[in-house]
């Protein structure tokens, strides 16, 4: 077991590495964390950077982003600076690269040891470019500004001595070189919190409660959007609303911010798709809900009669962990993802993310029979256990990685 200072750099830390920041500090270590204005601890001592200016609007465009990510990480150095100049020195740095903030802390701290969050490495072929060309026609010149994203990125990965991926999929995105120094560890779920709620109910605001007696669709992502199947989903539901005539959907989510892909030039997807759907829909049966607390999307998952999560091949979402670790039957599209988690017909289904009839016949059939969906239920939470448990997989092997990496 190594003692070190260790510095956290996240832009939004905690983000994926809480729990291992709180490990570290029980064992004796001296912590800090470097973040954005967003960065929020109660236990870690956080240092915040702040920009002295915005990206340029005279730019290559190519160049946007690479320029975005070292603004960021000048400011980060400015911060890094300042903590090597009142003492502290980390021989561990544990960071997320996604913004930039990482790209000079090996110049600033030459003889710290550097793990990496290895989340996603953009491609224009194999990831989610170019898989739905519905509303974005990828141009050679886009597919170019995708393999810029990674410039930042890549000059802090080459010089890392671990990248950690939260899934096989996300991993197998990056190049071979990069892929020697990497292992597969998920920040894992805490399924002591989170785990099924029996006899819970659902108070929609200014709408009906809901409960386990009914027939209730979920979908939860951050943003409604076409990556994550919004599109898809939305167009499945006026076959489940005739169908099933007390079918109540719930739908969490922001639907005007931005989400990871593309926006739509006639407003946000949640107004684009009511317009194309308008007079398909019973929407006093459709609730919006907006951003909610966690235990409110907890019993939402509860009273689920099936839980909805699509994505393009992209980072998998927590949420989708957690509706398995609640015992939801999960209803997914078939991509790279989701096939790190769910097995069709055995913890859930996967379908043909294209495959829009297909989708409204599952959650038909989950809320007239759903019953037959409890074997799939039960071996859901099971994999998350075995898979993806915090305390007993993903802790354990995170710790035992930063060990690894001290002691070599």
């Amino acid at each position: 077991m190594f003692k070190a200072d260790v510095l956290f750099v996240h832009n939004n830390f905690p983000g994926q590495f809480g729990f291992i920041a709180t490990a570290l500090k029980k064992r004796g270590m001296r912590c800090v964390a470097i973040g954005s204005e967003t960065a929020r601890s109660t236990e870690i001592p956080v240092r915040h950077w702040k920009l002295g200016r915005g990206s340029g609007t005279d730019i290559f465009p190519l160049a946007t982003r690479a320029e975005a990510d070292l603004l960021r990480g000048r400011a980060a150095a400015e911060v890094a600076l300042a903590l090597r100049a009142s003492g502290f020195s980390p021989k561990l740095i544990v960071g997320h690269p996604g913004w930039g903030e990482t790209v000079f802390l090996k110049d600033i701290f030459p003889e710290a040891k550097i793990v990496l969050h290895g989340e996603f490495f953009y491609r224009a072929d194999g990831g989610d470019v170019g898989f739905d060309t519905e509303f974005e026609e990828v141009s050679q010149e886009n597919r170019f500004s995708v393999v810029a994203k990674n410039l930042s990125m890549a000059l802090t990965y080459v010089e890392a001595d671990a990248i950690v991926s939260p899934t096989a999929f996300q991993a197998s995105l990056f190049p071979p070189v990069l892929q020697a120094r990497m292992r597969v560890i998920h920040e894992g779920i805490d399924t002591a919190q989170v785990q099924p709620r029996s006899n819970r109910t659902l108070q929609i605001e200014n709408g009906p409660k809901l409960d386990r007696s009914m027939p209730v669709i979920t979908f939860i992502n951050r943003n409604f959007e076409p990556l994550r199947g919004f599109h898809i989903f939305m167009r499945a539901l006026p076959a489940l609303l005739a169908a099933v005539p007390d079918a109540q959907v719930v739908l969490i989510g922001e639907s005007e911010s931005k989400g990871y892909g593309s926006v739509h030039k006639d407003g946000s997807w949640k107004a684009v798709m009511l317009a194309e759907l308008e007079g398909k829909l019973d929407l006093s049966r459709l609730h919006f809900t907006g951003r909610v607390r966690h235990d409110f999307m907890l019993d939402a998952l509860a009273v689920s009669s099936a839980h909805v999560y699509y994505t393009y091949p992209f980072v998998l979402s927590w949420s989708l962990l957690e509706a398995m670790a609640s015992e939801c039957f999960v209803i997914a599209s078939d991509t790279g993802p989701l096939r790190d988690a769910i097995t069709d017909g055995v913890n859930g289904r996967l379908l043909d993310f294209f495959d829009v009839e297909a989708l409204s016949q599952a959650m038909i059939d989950a809320c007239r029979n759903p019953e037959a969906s409890l074997p799939l239920r039960a071996k859901a939470r099971q994999t998350v256990i075995e898979k993806f448990d915090r305390a007993t997989i993903c802790q354990p092997a995170w710790l035992a990685l930063l060990d690894d990496v001290m002691a070599a």
